[in-house]
């Protein structure tokens, strides 16, 4: 993919290359993701595509992170301040379901203090956000995290029982296996 790059944009913006198109669409997020993991110091020009006033861009920039942490989750360490501070505080359904996969690729990396955030960002957005990907994929983390953390287990417990009776069938679903796993 890189070479089919040189010949033709060399991607100078990552914001202009993650903009436009169908917002259910991944867009160029790939060829992003292929010239940071070619160039590592590229990853701070991908980390300030976050602060876009582009929902869309914001939103490609979720997923090419998570893509990146996946095939090189040290070079995010760096950035992990700034995820569960700046990033955590934006409202944005795609950037917090991210954030939860990232957190759980980064999960053996992870100070107490960065471990503690990680799992009070997810709590919050179990307790209050609305959207049904935030709510699984912080459930599926929060799950795993918990087979180790017994304070965590007894939090969860009642809030995987308010999401029994959720409209969606995945959230209820995944609220259902939850509370399986945890008693």
């Amino acid at each position: 993919m890189l070479a089919c790059l040189a010949m033709a944009e060399p991607l100078s913006s990552f914001e202009e290359a993650l903009a436009g198109g169908h917002p259910n669409s991944l867009g160029r997020t790939e060829e992003v993701v292929d010239a940071v993991l070619a160039d590592r110091s590229r990853l701070n020009d991908l980390y300030r595509c976050y602060f876009s006033s582009d929902e869309v861009v914001r939103l490609r920039v979720a997923s090419a992170m998570k893509r990146v942490t996946i095939a090189e989750p040290d070079w995010v360490m760096d950035f992990i301040d700034g995820l569960q501070s700046e990033i955590a505080a934006i409202d944005q359904a795609s950037t917090q379901w991210t954030l939860a996969l990232i957190f759980d690729v980064l999960a053996s990396r992870l100070s107490p203090q960065q471990r503690s955030r990680a799992i009070e960002i997810m709590q919050h957005n179990l307790e209050y956000h609305p959207d049904w990907i935030v709510l699984n994929n912080s459930m599926k983390v929060l799950g795993q995290w918990a087979k180790s953390d017994p304070q965590l287990a007894t939090w969860l417990q009642p809030h995987a029982r308010r999401l029994l009776d959720d409209r969606r069938k995945s959230v209820a679903s995944n609220a259902r296996k939850l509370l399986d796993q945890l008693t």
